[in-house]
């Protein structure tokens, strides 16, 4: 496979094909994130693309699932992805569903009939990193659009038939803003009812623009129980129907899987405990945790 590392792709793709259509972000300018830190963004060409779908059939192993990389294959122009989805449903057609990061810019370039054709060539899932629902944090971590920008994506994926999984960032807003934070996301949760959450906890990665604010004083991250609280404050404010919802990323304290609405009072109920008890036993170690 042709892979320009390092590769990342969402937890629940562990055991997905891993395609890589782009090289790094395009926007990659979150103060936050030092993913794509190395990489410079360009498109893969077709062709490289496709002899590495043909390398996975001649493989012989039955994948199921195909995750598209890097960080926002989806802004690749319609024609090319359908380009790519075709060749995978005609030479790995035991696959059930690709899986792509995309953000409200790459959206926005799209018109809902295309949005539609990449879903009835078998894009089944947008992971959309929204990182949180107030505007004020987003300009903090300079992630290019608002809060509803991010709405009228959410709401035009899942019009075109696709999967739509929210990513959140505990943490995000520091100290100062972390209760507006956490009420402002699980608001925005609530008006676009996604099908999955996924809730990472904050690391302050050396040589990002976030952790020089933290170094200079201008940023202070809440410490664990900080960020429990916040997680705790994230979930009594949603009202979700038919979610799964995950804290269980290697950032988290306390890894969490639950169906939302069922779960929630279970979920409340053990955060209350482990912030109660200040049991760190109950947590995961900080040598374990990762971004």
């Amino acid at each position: 496979m042709d892979y320009v590392e390092p590769l990342f792709r969402p937890p629940s793709e562990a055991r997905s094909l891993l395609i890589q259509a782009t090289v790094g972000c395009s926007h990659n300018a979150c103060t936050f994130c030092a993913m794509y830190a190395g990489k410079s963004f360009r498109v893969k060409p077709l062709n490289t693309v496709l002899e590495d779908i043909d390398e996975a059939a001649a493989s012989g192993y039955r994948f199921e699932r195909v995750f598209l990389m890097d960080g926002d294959a989806l802004v690749l122009k319609t024609d090319h992805l359908l380009a790519i989805l075709h060749a995978i449903r005609d030479k790995l057609p035991r696959v059930q569903r690709v899986a792509v990061y995309g953000d409200a810019r790459s959206v926005t370039h799209k018109g809902d009939d295309e949005l539609a054709a990449l879903r009835e060539a078998g894009l089944g899932l947008v992971y959309h990193g929204i990182e949180s629902g107030d505007d004020q944090v987003l300009s903090l971590l300079n992630k290019g659009s608002d809060a509803a920008a991010a709405r009228d994506m959410a709401r035009r994926i899942k019009a075109a038939g696709m999967g739509y999984s929210a990513i959140v960032l505990l943490g995000a807003g520091g100290k100062e803003l972390c209760t507006r934070h956490a009420e402002a996301t699980a608001r925005h949760l609530n008006a676009v009812q996604p099908d999955f959450v996924g809730a990472l906890m904050l690391t302050l990665v050396p040589g990002t623009p976030l952790a020089e604010l933290a170094r200079k004083g201008a940023f202070t991250l809440p410490d664990k129980w900080g960020l429990l609280e916040e997680l705790k404050t994230l979930i009594e404010g949603l009202s979700l129907n038919r979610c799964r919802f995950h804290a269980n990323h290697a950032s988290n304290y306390l890894p969490i899987r639950a169906s939302l609405p069922e779960d929630k009072t279970r979920v409340l109920t053990l955060i209350n405990h482990v912030l109660a008890t200040r049991d760190e036993s109950m947590l995961k170690p900080e040598f374990l945790r990762g971004l």
